[in-house]
């Protein structure tokens, strides 16, 4: 990454910071609306469901000083959490039973994937570590570009990383030596922050953050197409600033779903590439799907319900405002979504009303959730790992 590119993150963190009086908001915050002083207040309801808390766990430090989005996996029944002191920690959903934990020693960034029997994190420093799956025992370890702020990805033959300077590297899932390289275009000014890669099949699938996703050859990273989402507008530099930060999901009828910051919510053909469907819309996070809607959370924190094919939204729940949500969660009949208070807010898919809420994490929650039938799993800033059962 080249240091004017670096100078520029730095001087906006510092910026957000002075400016924000040494508050604990981030550079997002910076960025929005300054007209909008303060986040909503929490609304009463009438609450339809209940959290049941199976079991939790503390993973290290969690996410840290820094603001990173650590997030964990879940594969073949298992649940994968690291820390920003380098804790990666194995647990068994069943039960919360802890199958093996790994003190790297490290200030990790990014992570965690898992497939293929490995677990994969990245540092500051810019080093990828591979662990085994099933002891925790690190297989091997190598050094990328630059620091990798997003979770590697891997098919058990190649591992994927995308680093903050924009290159994607294919590294030999075996050894971790590096076998291609593909050099993405980094703006000026951009968020801090990187989306994941995303393997399917024989196709690396990343979002860049001048606003474009590309399409990779995964066995030897070279392009097969790149779409722009969207195209910078505006006279100054902060209204030109545009990016895909939230990971690719993947939604119904082989199509990834694309918000971007500043630009279009697209829903992309992973074949082909052209975009099906476009509206506009800013996020800072990824979308979700379910109940044949898809779903986003705005700029200012908005959750917004679309059909895809139709500009007008299903609905749109306007009580979270400013609370800095996570990316949303379908599941069950439920879309969940955390905040910086450290609540959980289910809303049902249906017509976005409140269904029940809970108090995770008093330090907040930034990384995404998971679930897995009616289980849900939270992953606090303060390294709390917890299951709950919704009924």
């Amino acid at each position: 990454m080249n240091k004017p590119v670096v100078a520029l993150r730095v001087v906006l963190l510092i910026a957000a910071s002075l400016l924000l009086g040494g508050c604990s908001w981030h550079m997002w915050d910076f960025l929005r609306d300054s007209k909008t002083k303060r986040p909503d207040l929490l609304v009463d309801f009438k609450e339809e469901v209940h959290f049941h808390k199976n079991w939790s766990v503390g993973v290290g430090n969690g996410q840290g000083e820094d603001f990173n989005r650590l997030k964990p996996a879940l594969a073949d029944g298992t649940l994968y959490a690291a820390s920003n002191n380098g804790v990666v920690l194995a647990v068994r959903t069943k039960d919360g039973r802890r199958l093996w934990k790994q003190d790297l020693d490290v200030v990790l960034s990014g992570g965690v994937g898992a497939a293929a029997g490995l677990v994969l994190a990245g540092t500051q420093d810019a080093v990828v570590y591979a662990l085994d799956a099933a002891t925790g025992k690190t297989r091997w370890k190598s050094t990328v570009s630059s620091e990798v702020l997003s979770a590697p990805a891997t098919d058990g033959k190649i591992v994927v990383v995308q680093s903050v300077d924009g290159r994607i590297t294919g590294l030999d899932a075996t050894n971790g030596k590096q076998l291609w390289t593909y050099e993405g275009q980094v703006p000026a000014l951009s968020l801090r922050g990187t989306s994941s890669p995303l393997i399917l099949g024989n196709t690396v699938f990343s979002a860049q953050a001048g606003g474009s996703v590309i399409a990779l050859a995964l066995d030897n990273g070279t392009l097969r197409w790149d779409e722009r989402v969207t195209l910078p507008k505006g006279k100054f530099d902060l209204d030109r600033l545009i990016d895909i930060d939230g990971d690719l999901v993947v939604g119904d009828n082989n199509v990834l779903l694309v918000p971007s910051y500043q630009g279009n919510f697209s829903v992309i053909d992973i074949s082909t590439g052209q975009t099906r469907w476009r509206v506009k819309a800013s996020s800072y996070v990824g979308a979700g799907f379910g109940f044949g809607n898809t779903y986003i959370v705005s700029d200012d924190d908005k959750v917004i319900a679309y059909r895809i094919g139709t500009d007008t939204p299903v609905w749109t729940n306007e009580r979270l405002k400013l609370r800095r949500l996570t990316q949303p969660l379908g599941f069950s009949n439920y879309l969940a979504v955390g905040d910086y208070e450290g609540y959980v807010h289910l809303l049902a898919q249906s017509d976005g009303r409140f269904v029940g809420r809970i108090k995770v994490d008093g330090n907040g929650l930034r990384s995404r959730l998971l679930a897995e039938g009616n289980t849900l799993y939270v992953y606090g800033n303060s390294g709390e790992l917890v299951s709950y059962t919704v009924q």
